[in-house]
Order: C-alpha cells, then structure tokens, then sequence
C-alpha cells in the first residue's frame, strides 16, 4: 500500500491552506502590505485583561499541586465603536457571571470605562477630541506624547482602525518632511530629528501600503493593474508591429504609400479609443 503510493507523505505535509494572499487580487499585493498585515493580525497583542505568568509550571502554595502554566488570550470583541475611539488595546468581554450561588449562571459583557479627552499631535500640528480609556491615557504619558505611543506601538496593540490610520498619517507626514510646521523651521527640524528613529524602520513602500485594510489594499492594487493594462488596445499595438517588420523587411510601399495613410488611420483610432473606452474604464479611488 505504502509503495503504491510513495508521495503521500509528502502530500501530506506539503499541502498548503489556501489564504486571501494565495489567489485573486492578493496574490498581487507587495510585501509591504504583508508586513503590515502580519503586524496587525499575526502578532501576538500584549496582555491588556489578564496577567501572564512566567514559566512552564507552578506549584500552589497550600496544596503543593504542580500544574502546568497556560497563558491563554482571553476571546475579545472589537465593536464598531471601538474603531471610531483609541481604547489602548482594550475591547469588550464576554462571558458567565454567577450573581447566586443557588442559581445558574447569566451571561455578562465586561466593558471598558470611556471617556471623552483632547489629545495633541505635534507632527501633525492638531489637537483631536475623541474617545479614549484610562489605559490609552495613562500609555500615552508612559510614552511622553500622544505622537511617541503611536509609533512605538504595534498594529496589534492599537486595535482602533483609528489609531492606525493616524500613524499612517504621521509617517507619511515625517517623510515629507512635515511641512505642517514650514512656518516655524526650527520646531520642524527638532521634530525631524526627534521622530528620525521612526523612519528608520519602514521604507517609502512600507510607509504607503501601511494601515489599508484589506479591501482598501486590494482596491488599490486592481486600480494599479487597471492603469498599466489599459495603455493601448492590442490591435494598435499588433497593426504597429505589422508596419514596423514590414519596413524591416525592406517594403517600400509600407514605408512610403501606406506610411501615412497607416499613421493617420492609427492616430484616428489611438484617440477615438482614448477617448470612449479609457473614459468609461476609467475609475477614480477614493483618498487614501
């Protein structure tokens, strides 16, 4: 059995899971926009909703009971409103409560205390009202700024597509070079040199494909595909190429009677198809 089918262990093993990456659009996406995926979906979060323990095992003080250690994430929910506020990688839990000892347990939804503050970006010269935590606070003053938790704080940890979007604001604003603050040349080079270390880490095509979401990704990479395949129809490149061995081929006819009217009739058929088809096919992405 084994000899009539040697490959099987191979297949085994071999097969892959096929992923968003594997097929379609995301099969073209950059490795740039799979850093950052990786970064936001792969990477393991720090723990925010419980204390992880060190070690392989622990031994119970009372008892004396070895049990192995496991750190287990807690399941988290990322409302809708989660993304519209900065919650410093907090989210909603849910779980069973047990009000009574005599009674069965209810289900229960822990969530975190929000506030209403003002914070300040300085790259970006602006101050925002939004929504935050006790935790987004008090990481931003362990960070000394709002601009410094951003950047220093992984995709995985922020969790609010708001955060997100406001680091790839103030990336893209740093490699500019901030001209938000070309009024006042001395603060903007004291910013520049302070958030260089920043820069550091990301390449111009990293810093653009950084916070899309998948969709917005895969939107602009068929935009990308659409503009290069829609150069010319394939019938004025092949007719082009038909002209242009025939003058090889030493054809006078070609190159002197039928140039012009060719050309003409080429040039008639290049800009009624720019014309009609480019407008139609044309798309206009949205801001990103």
């Amino acid at each position: 059995m084994a000899s009539a089918t040697p490959q099987g262990a191979n297949l085994l093993y071999g097969l892959r899971k096929s992923t968003r990456f594997t097929k379609g659009f995301g099969a073209l996406l950059p490795q740039a926009y799979r850093k950052f995926w990786n970064e936001w979906k792969h990477q393991q979060p720090a723990a925010v909703h419980y204390v992880p323990k060190d070690g392989m095992f622990q031994r119970e003080d009372i008892t004396g009971l070895v049990t192995p250690i496991q750190n287990v994430p807690l399941p988290l929910i990322d409302p809708p409103e989660a993304h519209d506020g900065i919650w410093g990688g907090e989210a909603v839990i849910k779980g069973f409560q047990k009000r009574n000892q005599y009674k069965r347990r209810v289900p229960h939804y822990w969530v975190p205390v929000l506030r209403r503050s003002v914070v300040h970006s300085r790259v970006l010269n602006e101050y925002m009202a939004v929504t935050v935590t006790d935790r987004t606070l008090a990481q931003i003053h362990d960070h000394h700024g709002f601009d410094h938790y951003l950047l220093k704080t992984p995709a995985c940890d922020l969790r609010s597509m708001l955060a997100i979007k406001l680091k790839r604001k103030i990336l893209e604003e740093l490699a500019a070079g901030c001209p938000r603050l070309a009024a006042e040349p001395t603060k903007q080079q004291d910013y520049l040199k302070e958030f260089a270390c920043y820069l550091e880490q990301y390449t111009p095509e990293e810093i653009e494909w950084y916070g899309l979401t998948y969709q917005e990704a895969v939107t602009k990479i068929r935009i990308q595909t659409e503009d290069k395949d829609a150069e010319l129809p394939q019938k004025i490149l092949f007719r082009q190429k038909l002209i242009e061995q025939l003058r090889e081929a030493g054809i006078r006819e070609a190159g002197q009677d039928g140039e012009s009217g060719d050309v003409e009739e080429l040039k008639g058929i290049k800009d009624s198809t720019s014309s009609s088809w480019l407008s139609k096919l044309s798309f206009k992405p949205k801001n990103w």
